[in-house]
C-alpha cells in the first residue's frame, strides 16, 4: 500500500480524534490535571520514562528485529490514547484523572515523542542507513495534534452545546478511518504478521502487562486512580504512531509490529478493565 495513502487517511483521522478529544474534555478537567502536580508527574514518569524503559529492555532481552522494535518503540512514546477514559469507565476508575491524562498526554507527546524516538532509535538502528526527519514528525504532530485539540478545547469552553453535539460524529470519524488503515495494513502485511513468532507474542502480552503495572504502581494510594492511570497507560495511541510509522518506515516490519502490537493491546486492555472492576476501593 503506498506511504500517501496511509497518509491521506490517517492524518485526517488524527485530527479528526485530537478534535474530538477536545471537544469531549471539560477545560477545568485539564486544569485540574495540571494543578494535581503530583497526578500529572506520575503520568509522564510512567508513560514517558518508565514505558519507553520497560519496552528497551524487553527488546534486549528478546534480540528483537531492529525494524520490529522501532515499531514497538513508536508505540512505547506515543501515549494519551482515547481509549484511556472509556476503559476506566469500564474498570470503575477515576475517569476525570483518566480524561486530564489523555489530555494532558496526547498534547506532551507531540513534543516529547520525537525527541525519545531519536534517543532511542539511535541504540537499535545504528547503521540502518534510515533518515528519519524528527522535525518534521514534530511539525507534522504539532498541527495535527496540539492544534485541533486545542481548537476542540476552546469551542468546549465557549459552547459546550456545540462541543457535544461535534464530538460524536468526529470521534466516529476518526475511528472509521483508523479501522480503514489498520485494515488495509492487515491486507497487504498478512503473510508478514502470520509469520510473527510465539516469542514475539509473548513479549507482546509481556509488554502489556509491563505498562499495566507501571499505571498501577504510579497511581498513588487510591485504588481509583491506579485503575485509571493503569488503563491509561496501557491504552497507546495507535493514530499517532501510525503517523510517525508511515512516515519514516512505511513498507517495513515496523508497520506490522504496530498494527500487530495496537490491536493486541486494546482487546487485552480491554479484558483487563473488567477484572479491575471487580477490586473496590477500600476508600470508598
Amino acid at each position: 500500500m503506498p506511504p500517501e495513502l496511509i497518509r491521506l487517511l490517517i492524518l485526517p483521522g488524527l485530527v479528526a480524534m485530537m478534535l474530538s478529544m477536545g471537544l469531549r474534555s471539560s477545560p477545568g478537567e485539564v486544569l485540574a490535571s495540571l494543578r494535581d502536580l503530583r497526578g500529572a508527574a506520575a503520568g509522564l514518569v510512567a508513560n514517558f520514562v518508565l514505558v519507553p524503559a520497560a519496552t528497551m529492555g524487553l527488546l534486549y532481552a528478546f534480540d528483537a528485529v531492529p525494524l520490529v522494535a522501532a515499531g514497538f518503540l513508536i508505540l512505547a512514546v506515543c501515549p494519551g490514547a482515547p481509549l484511556g477514559p472509556p476503559f476506566a469507565a469500564v474498570a470503575r476508575g477515576d475517569v476525570a484523572y483518566a480524561s486530564g491524562q489523555m489530555v494532558l498526554l496526547a498534547g506532551v507527546s507531540a513534543l516529547l515523542s520525537p525527541a525519545l524516538l531519536g534517543l532511542f532509535l539511535a541504540r537499535i538502528l545504528p547503521a540502518a542507513g534510515l533518515q528519519v526527519d524528527y522535525l518534521a514528525i514534530v511539525r507534522t504532530l504539532a498541527v495535527s495534534q496540539i492544534l485541533p485539540l486545542c481548537v476542540g478545547l476552546a469551542v468546549s469552553r465557549l459552547a459546550r452545546g456545540v462541543a457535544r453535539r461535534l464530538a460524536g460524529p468526529l470521534g466516529l470519524a476518526a475511528t472509521l478511518l483508523l479501522l480503514v488503515v489498520i485494515a488495509l495494513v492487515l491486507v497487504e502485511q498478512f503473510e508478514v504478521l502470520r509469520q510473527i513468532r510465539l516469542a514475539s507474542w509473548i513479549g507482546m502480552f509481556l509488554l502489556m502487562a509491563a505498562c499495566l503495572t507501571i499505571g498501577w504502581l504510579c497511581g498513588g494510594p487510591s485504588r481509583a486512580r491506579r485503575k485509571a492511570l493503569a488503563v491509561t497507560t496501557a491504552s497507546r495511541n495507535a493514530a499517532v504512531a501510525l503517523v510517525i510509522v508511515s512516515d519514516s518506515f512505511a513498507g517495513t516490519a515496523a508497520v506490522s509490529a504496530v498494527v500487530a502490537y495496537a490491536l493486541a493491546s486494546i482487546f487485552v486492555t480491554l479484558g483487563c478493565a473488567f477484572v479491575l472492576a471487580s477490586l473496590s476501593d477500600p476508600a470508598s
